[in-house]
């Protein structure tokens, strides 16, 4: 079971060293974390998806929420929020492939950043599972390497908008 928790909590240094370090000492697992600041640059949002069992993901959401620099903690549930992630992939592509790729690429509205003799750098955000349709089919090809950020997320509407200071 996976779930997705969102944090405001103090910018200071060494806020995510301390939240990370907490799933380390318990053996919990992260399976992605992005951060950066809020429209308020005192705070930085994170958000975690983490995986465990619902005992385990409710422990990590009471330690978690009792660190001195965590201001909220919350989950992101599937259908009240929205999640986004982005992906850059370097794909070979000589001269016969790019075509093919390109058609790919459009039809997943992803953009294609940079192109040399033998390869192309493809942007790509949206939910991991459009993403991971989208690495389906470039099966096919030879990936050289990818960048991916981790899942971003809010949740809809203004109820539950969480402000501080």
């Amino acid at each position: 079971m996976k779930k997705v928790f969102q944090l405001l909590v103090d910018n200071n240094s060494g806020v995510l060293s301390r939240i990370s370090g907490l799933f380390s000492r318990r053996g919990y697992n992260i399976d992605s974390i992005t951060a950066g600041t809020t429209s308020n640059p005192k705070y930085t949002r994170i958000t975690i998806v983490a995986s465990g069992d619902e005992d385990i993901l409710e422990q990590i959401e009471k330690q978690v929420g009792k660190l001195i620099d965590v201001r909220a903690i919350w989950e992101l549930e599937a259908d009240s929020s929205v999640y986004r992630e982005l992906i850059l992939i370097k794909v070979r592509a000589g001269e016969n492939e790019r075509q093919s790729i390109v058609a790919v690429t459009d039809i997943f509205r992803a953009k294609i950043i940079d192109v040399d003799k033998d390869s192309m750098i493809i942007e790509l955000t949206g939910n991991q599972s459009k993403i991971d349709a989208f690495l389906d089919l470039l099966g096919g090809y030879e990936i050289l390497e990818i960048a991916r950020t981790g899942i971003a997320g809010l949740r809809r509407g203004t109820d539950g908008v969480v402000r501080l200071g």
